[in-house]
């Protein structure tokens, strides 16, 4: 056989044939006909034959099964190198599949993802990741009976398949499932210390599937399975089911439908405040994506920017709203509106654009705005995992270009005082998680000044995001943030619509003001 061949599992006619007997001849069904035949061999040869009958048949069908069961296990152990293509994990699933038919059980394909082994491969390189990848192999198979077989499939994706059985019902693969994933997920001690990585699991049945349906479809549901498993949540286990197809049709129609609104310009950024504390004044508006659907209305941007990412068009939406948003800074200037400036979220791929910088330097200077006009807000995730290399040079030929840089979400990821002093950061965007009940809870206040002092130490101003309520506002006045944001000042809403709001705010501080004149 060709050595590109060699992991290939053929099916001829005269095996399919031979199997299809098998499975007629010395399937479970034929037990049902056990007693007769024995009562029927008593009556020809007496107590020897009946005897004869009752040991010999169940034993040449065990060993018949047995060996069809081994013979699998031994090609599928025969196939398993440690990494195989996805074209050979679709052979060995549908052999696996045409076995268990065979013998009229059941199989099942398990897909596992080690979450972080990316990170790990960029920040300590592969060689640290790869000996990862070896002891998460080595604990599979160390978790799977004798009989099932595991393989890589991917950088950091794991396959198993379970031999086939009687009872591989949903409850027993959850069990199993869920063994699995403890297993895999112990601390992993490597030269470079413990790695402590999440896995998700998705799997799928064969006893699930449609009639009809071949190893294929199982390999195909099981990765449908992961998929939903990884956008949930960390160490999540999701199962194959039939309303997960409708989902993933509805998901795809929603693919080219977000193409097709980007495209049409329905998917259009909305500007939320953020008003200084000392002030009350605005001191900037961070622009939010909205997709304003003709259909459906308001559709939130947890919806559809992941269809966008899919489709590789985070760049097509990062243009469209850095132009809408310089076009609505330069309108708001026309009305006489004091708008400092407008920050926009840039996502991890976009940072690595190594033209970038040159990008918006070049729509600044179309639009004859100074670059101090633009916000930059980076994920503190994104900083936590390059503080070095592309991103870094990016962020900080921005901050050199005049704009500001806001780091996102600060708490919430693991940024390092180290990572910060490489990458030129002005303002830290503290999380809502930290905001949240600041006027009720003392172990919130409490946190929320240290993280506060902390940034005052950095030379670091400050921007609270999710204030809800005018006590938290306040409070974060006291405590000494610098900016606030979030429903209880004002919700996103169109470049219009926010002029009209920006005119009244302006009237109500100079009234503000008036009266704190008088009373003085």
């Amino acid at each position: 056989m060709p050595p590109d061949l060699a992991h290939k599992v053929q099916f001829p006619k005269a095996a399919k044939l031979r199997s299809a007997l098998r499975r007629w001849t010395f399937g479970p069904h034929m037990l049902a006909f056990l007693p007769a035949l024995c009562l029927a061999g008593f009556w020809v040869g007496g107590e020897p034959v009946l005897l004869a009958f009752s040991l010999l048949i169940p034993l040449v069908y065990g060993l018949l099964l047995s060996g069809e069961t081994a013979g699998l296990n031994r090609g599928l152990r025969q196939r398993n190198d440690d990494l195989v293509s996805m074209a050979t994990a679709q052979d060995l699933t549908e052999h696996a599949f045409e076995q268990a038919r065979a013998a009229q059980m059941h199989t099942a394909c398990l897909l596992f993802e080690a979450e972080g082994l990316e990170t790990i491969s960029r920040r300590m390189g592969d060689e640290v990741a790869e000996s990862l990848r070896i002891l998460f192999l080595q604990r599979l198979r160390d978790l799977l009976r004798p009989e099932d077989s595991a393989m890589r499939i991917g950088d950091s994706r794991f396959m198993a398949l379970v031999a086939p059985g009687l009872r591989l019902d949903l409850e027993a693969l959850l069990a199993l499932a869920d063994r699995l994933q403890r297993g895999l997920e112990e601390p992993a001690a490597t030269d470079t210390g413990v790695h402590y990585l999440s896995v998700a699991v998705g799997f799928c049945g064969s006893a699930r599937l449609r009639a009809g349906a071949d190893g294929t479809d199982m390999l195909d549901c099981a990765q449908a399975a992961l998929r939903e498993a990884l956008e949930n949540a960390p160490s999540a286990i999701r199962a194959w089911s039939e309303g997960m197809r409708a989902e993933r049709r509805a998901r795809n129609a929603l693919l080219s439908e977000v193409e097709v609104a980007l495209a049409k310009g329905q998917i259009q950024p909305w500007y939320q405040p953020q008003l200084c504390t000392s002030t009350g004044e605005i001191s900037g508006v961070e622009a939010l994506v909205r997709w304003m659907h003709p259909q459906h209305g308001i559709i939130p941007p947890a919806r559809f920017l992941s269809a966008l990412e899919e489709a590789g068009r985070m760049g097509q939406l990062s243009e469209a709203v850095l132009h809408h948003s310089l076009t609505a800074l330069r309108s708001w200037d026309d009305e006489g509106l004091h708008i400092p400036r407008v920050s926009i979220n840039f996502s991890e791929a976009e940072l690595r654009n190594p033209r970038l910088v040159d990008r918006l330097k070049w729509d600044l200077d179309r639009f004859g705005l100074p670059a101090s006009r633009l916000g930059v807000e980076v994920l503190e995730t994104v900083i936590a995992e390059s503080p070095e290399g592309i991103i870094a040079r990016n962020v900080s030929d921005l901050a050199r270009l005049g704009c500001r840089i806001d780091l996102d979400d600060f708490g919430t990821g693991h940024a390092s005082i180290g990572a910060l002093r490489r990458v030129t950061v002005h303002r830290l965007k503290i999380d809502r998680s930290f905001v949240t009940r600041i006027d009720r809870s003392e172990d919130q206040r409490r946190m929320l000044a240290a993280v506060l002092g902390l940034a005052d130490r950095l030379g670091l101003e400050t921007v609270a995001e999710g204030v809800e309520s005018s006590g938290e506002h306040a409070l974060l006045a006291q405590l000494g943030c610098d900016h606030a944001q979030g429903f209880g000042i004002a919700r996103p809403m169109p470049a219009p619509q926010l002029a009209d709001w920006a005119r009244d705010h302006a009237l109500h501080i100079a009234e503000a003001q008036k009266l704190g004149r008088g009373n003085g």
